[in-house]
Formats: structure tokens, C-alpha cells, sequence
């Protein structure tokens, strides 16, 4: 069986991150969903609340595709949750040139602590490329549409929780 894994705070989850699970699926049997912790970000939403939206959003993007996908809070390194899932790909987005410079660091690190686990980068798809959770939210706060960037219940979510 081919796991994979592909993490992320997902403090929201975005049509982006959508984008790229739902093309995960079709490289993996199993596609592990991590959900960084990440107290150092500061989330807006919880831990159980990022891991419930996951949960709504993905878990049927996988089963359309004939693909198990499990979500799995972690907090420690990624490439000790790569191993504790059983994942021999660890899954990464790319927006921009940007993000390849820290994702390249990130590669050399993790194979030098696991050179068994491979990482696969897939580029986002042009019209989701601009999609950032930091950016979502702050349109989100300041009253603006993000309903092309998050599903219906995604933006609910940010409006509920911006509103308490």
C-alpha cells in the first residue's frame, strides 16, 4: 500500500489545499492528512476545529478517488510523523519560486535524518496559485468575499468564528 503524507497547519483549509489533495489521491492508496499544531502560528482555529473541517472537506475527495484519507494531528517533526503513519512520500504544494526555496531546504533535512521517504512537490493549479490560509483570513476579517478561495463551510466557519 502507498501512503503518503501531506501536512499542513490548514488554519483554514483552501480550495488550494483542496486542489492538491484531491490530485494526492490519485498517487497514493492512503493519503495521511497531517495537521500541524504549530502553537508557534498562532491559528485562529483550534486543533479539533482545523481537524473537523479536514475531516468534512477531504475524507470525500478520497473516497471519489478510491483513496483512503485519514486526518492526523502532529506536532512533532515531520518526518517522525512520516514514519509514524507509514508514509514513504511526504506530499508538498507549490504556489511560487518562493515557496521552493524553503521547501528545498526542508528536503535536504528530512533526507539527511530519512533518506527512505521521498518528497513529491505538485504545483498548484494557476487559478489557486494566490490562495494563502494568512491571506483568506485577513480578507475574511476586513469583510470581504473569499468564497472563491474556501468551500461554503470553510467560509461559514471564518465568519462564524471572526463574529464571536
Amino acid at each position: 500500500m502507498r501512503v503518503g503524507l501531506y501536512p499542513g497547519t490548514f488554519d483554514p483549509v483552501t480550495n488550494g489545499h483542496l486542489d492538491i489533495i484531491r490530485r494526492s489521491c490519485t498517487l497514493v492508496d492512503r493519503l495521511v492528512i497531517g495537521v500541524a499544531i504549530n502553537r508557534g502560528k498562532g491559528p485562529l482555529f483550534s486543533l479539533e476545529e482545523r481537524v473537523a473541517m479536514v475531516e468534512a472537506e477531504c475524507v470525500p475527495l478520497g473516497a471519489e478517488a478510491g483513496c483512503e484519507v485519514v486526518v492526523h494531528p502532529f506536532e512533532n517533526l515531520l518526518i517522525d510523523c512520516a514514519r509514524d503513519v507509514g508514509a514513504s512520500v511526504i506530499i508538498r504544494g507549490l504556489r511560487a519560486v518562493a515557496d521552493f526555496e524553503y521547501e528545498f531546504q526542508m528536503v535536504g533535512m528530512n533526507r539527511s535524518m530519512d533518506n527512505s521517504i521521498e518528497t513529491v512537490f505538485l504545483m498548484a493549479d494557476a487559478k489557486n496559485q494566490a490562495i494563502a490560509s494568512k491571506l483568506v483570513k485577513e480578507i475574511a476579517r476586513l469583510d470581504g468575499d473569499v468564497t472563491k478561495f474556501v468551500p461554503v463551510a470553510v467560509k461559514e466557519a471564518l465568519h462564524e468564528k471572526l463574529r464571536a
